[in-house]
């Protein structure tokens, strides 16, 4: 319109060619300030608002969610709130020609707490209300009236990550701050939380909740989806951005900050939960007719100091934990290691098509510890694995804190660190077969993808022997095998304890202590 008006006055001749460069001038500036403005849509909203919002809420006192549910959806028990399903035809993103699909979780039973939904459209916030056309209630009989601004408990977004006619689910918010995705060709099974506070301490767990989310709508050729999570619970507050990218390895950036309303005595970054009922190191404790039932078999970590350690994990009698000191860790996982379908023989929860998660941080971390928690079970239905980071630095009411770190949803580690891996140990009573000695416990593990030339000669010749060592009791004869099944190394050792907690470390090296293997790692407990 603007460039009309300046053609019209310069044919009539009723400028000079002063007024009209002030009008070029006008018109430049004008452009400039439409640019700045269309940047400022185009992001919307962002993490420095979600940001203010987090350090607002922070100086005020913590607040319970509120209790809005109705008697009927609180009183429903697991198979009726399950018969409540998401109507994918009527879902928001549905048909639109989008990379992702948003479908949402009914609130009731056991999950009682309403969550804002928010997506970002064109820059510009708009709440997702609650909507009876999204969900076919089953053979509940629910007052679809009552139930007008109840929300929603969590939300899930779907991908078509396996088959390009079909939209998986890719990954699932839903209760405290609990998250969990897939990569190609897996099922559900651990999790990932915000945040976890006070694990395993005796005052009590606190358990933070993402109390509302803003989804950016995706567009048409988008890879990756963005999530914005409010974090809230009465020690600490958080904004967290949450950059998903499906595939093979799916991938989830997290930039969060935190702001703390007292005092933290335990904080617990990038925490991991899963569950390891039994494996081969502990299939005594269980009369099942299944060899292994775990999501998880073992916790890898990668040092500051380049080591690479395995710790198997185990379901003992007794609360376990074990602290790994650090400096600027390289990562940590809880791993699925081993994908041999016959070693469950369970093909409806198929445990080999489990995601391994590895924790890769974005930035140095300083000094802290990988802790790992596990915690006694006799049932698969109950998470009781905890591994995460724990700053050493005391965190403290009114500061800042932040974490930026990388999640591969993966069936592999993403990084091939060219050492052989630790796939399985096993355990049983000492000593020399049929001439058992109850003193002694035997631990057998398997190593494999062993990077040597002629591995049987060089085991037979001593150019690969096995480095041990223990913090308490003794070790009572060890010996190195090659294994002709598959074409790596099995180390048998006899350990004699003392009555003491001890730490048992071995691993594969050569002749001149090269290193050529993961170190394992096991906690002995008396």
């Amino acid at each position: 319109m603007l460039k009309k008006i300046i053609w019209f006055l310069i044919g009539a001749g009723c400028i000079a060619a002063g007024t009209y460069f002030a009008w070029q001038k006008y018109l430049l500036w004008q452009a400039e300030n439409e640019a700045q403005e269309q940047a400022k849509l185009a992001d919307g909203f962002n993490k420095k608002q979600l940001v203010e919002i987090a350090k607002t809420l922070a100086a005020k006192a913590y607040e319970k969610p509120a209790d809005n549910l109705t008697e009927e959806l609180k009183n429903l028990d697991y198979d009726q709130h399950r018969d409540i399903r998401f109507v994918r035809e009527n879902g928001p993103w549905y048909n639109k020609k989008l990379p992702f699909e948003v479908q949402f979780f009914h609130l009731g039973s056991m999950f009682q707490i309403s969550v804002p939904i928010n997506e970002i459209v064109n820059g510009k916030v708009q709440p997702i209300k609650y909507s009876s056309s999204f969900f076919n209630y089953g053979k509940n009989k629910l007052d679809t009236k009552a139930l007008e601004n109840v929300g929603y408990a969590g939300f899930r977004l779907h991908y078509p990550l396996n088959t390009r006619q079909y939209y998986d689910e890719l990954i699932s918010f839903l209760g405290a701050s609990y998250f969990r995705a897939l990569g190609v060709g897996q099922k559900y099974g651990l999790s990932a939380r915000g945040l976890a506070i006070d694990t395993a301490v005796q005052t009590g767990e606190e358990f933070p909740i993402f109390k509302e989310f803003w989804l950016k709508r995706p567009k048409h050729n988008d890879q990756s989806i963005k999530v914005y999570a409010l974090l809230d619970s009465p020690s600490v507050t958080g904004a967290y951005v949450f950059i998903i990218t499906p595939g093979m390895n799916t991938t989830i950036k997290v930039d969060a900050t935190l702001f703390p309303r007292k005092d933290i005595n335990k904080l617990g970054v990038a925490p991991l939960t899963s569950m390891y009922l039994f494996g081969e190191n502990s299939k005594n404790r269980f009369d099942d007719h299944r060899p292994e039932v775990h999501d998880s078999d073992g916790l890898l970590i990668w040092n500051g100091n380049d080591e690479w350690l395995w710790r198997p994990l185990d379901n003992s009698k007794y609360l376990r934990i074990s602290s790994f000191a650090d400096n600027n860790p390289k990562g940590f996982g809880l791993m699925q290691r081993d994908r041999n379908p016959e070693h469950y023989m369970d093909f409806e929860a198929m445990y080999e098509q489990r995601p391994s998660v590895w924790v890769e941080p974005l930035e140095n971390w300083g000094k802290g510890v990988v802790q790992l928690v596990e915690i006694p079970s006799v049932q698969e239905i109950h998470d009781n694995i905890v591994a995460y980071w724990i700053p050493e630095e005391k965190i403290k009411a009114g500061k800042e804190y932040n974490f930026k770190y990388m999640l591969h949803w993966a069936n592999r580690l993403p990084i091939d660190n060219g050492l052989a891996k630790i796939e399985a140990t096993y355990t049983g009573v000492g000593g020399v077969s049929g001439m058992l000695e109850n003193e002694k416990r035997k631990f057998v593990v398997d190593f494999q993808n062993v990077k040597v030339k002629n591995l049987k000669q060089a085991i037979e010749k001593g150019d690969v022997k096995a480095n041990i060592s223990v913090s308490e009791g003794d070790v009572k004869g060890h010996h190195l095998m090659y294994n002709p099944l598959s074409g790596g190394a099995l180390l048998y050792m006899d350990f004699k304890p003392n009555g003491k907690t001890s730490e048992i470390r071995m691993n594969l090296e050569d002749k001149n202590g090269k290193r050529l293997s993961e170190i394992w790692s096991y906690q002995w407990l008396p």
